[in-house]
């Protein structure tokens, strides 16, 4: 971990935001001052003070607190869509080039197909079909972002079956299942990580895109991007804070998974760090 931290500084810090930000979606009841829906009384569109540390919107409600707990929904959002789209995109990925052929020409015509289409529009019709909520945003997320992540995928696997281990196994007798649990899977492994990290980034500002646009998790409960685009849109002016630390909010967070995920990239994949490539069989 030491080494990790001189060798990478920028992944470092990366991971130290994201730490912060699951923290603080587990432990939203104990670290926000107040309830996320909870309107005070007096204090209506106060600036940042010593009692309100990010001010309070136009409902007299806490800032600080809706923005701790608008970090539960982008983690859960976030987690839920990639884990979702990472299991899609291994499987797509790995089998498509494993088995190769004809089921890979019908898979790849698929994917060429899914990806045609601009991801916002994929999503917000996935929306439209099954409508707001939670649970309906991670699944829209997670299917709309698994078709590139699967030709990436598929492009790591091409590479490992060539090796001549993988000729081995299947010279010795080994099934299909064991040789892709074996032997390709362990090898694909850091790619799927990597794209994972990165994806998180990714997940969270879609996530903040539906929400601006209405398509996200109902209110009352917050979310980041439905702060920046209800009462933070309509009082820019009168009370900007409304909108700025929502917005600072997913650009920080957004920034520590693309610094962690770049990072790791350059320690998981042994061309980027100069080392020789060592199968794992």
């Amino acid at each position: 971990m030491w080494r990790f931290c001189r060798r990478k500084p920028l992944g470092a810090l990366g991971g130290l935001i994201v730490v912060v930000l699951i923290l603080l979606a587990l432990l939203a009841d104990r670290v926000a001052p107040y309830d996320y829906d909870e309107t005070i009384a007096g204090a209506r569109m106060r600036p940042p003070s010593a009692r309100f540390w990010m001010g309070t919107d136009n409902l007299g409600r806490d800032i600080l607190s809706r923005v701790v707990y608008g970090a539960r929904i982008s983690v859960t959002v976030g987690f839920g869509a990639v884990l979702l789209g990472t299991v899609l995109a291994t499987t797509i990925g790995v089998s498509s080039g494993y088995f190769a052929g004809r089921y890979d020409l019908v898979v790849q015509r698929v994917v060429d197909a899914w990806q045609s289409f601009p991801f916002l529009v994929i999503i917000l019709s996935l929306m439209a079909v099954l409508g707001a909520g939670l649970v309906n945003v991670i699944l829209a997320l997670g299917v709309a972002g698994a078709a590139g992540a699967s030709r990436v995928i598929r492009g790591a696997t091409i590479g490992v079956v060539q090796n001549a281990y993988v000729e081995a196994a299947r010279a010795l007798g080994c099934g299909h299942l064991r040789i892709l649990l074996r032997y390709v899977l362990p090898n694909v492994a850091a790619t799927v990580i990597i794209l994972a990290t990165i994806g998180l980034g990714s997940a969270i500002l879609a996530e903040s895109a539906l929400s601006f646009l209405g398509f996200g998790v109902p209110p009352p409960y917050p979310s980041w991007g439905a702060m920046l685009s209800g009462s933070g849109r309509s009082y820019m002016y009168q009370a900007p804070w409304m909108a700025l630390w929502p917005g600072a909010a997913i650009s920080l967070a957004v920034y520590g998974f693309n610094m962690l995920g770049d990072a790791l990239r350059d320690v998981l994949d042994p061309r980027l760090r100069g080392g020789p490539v060592r199968p794992t069989a």
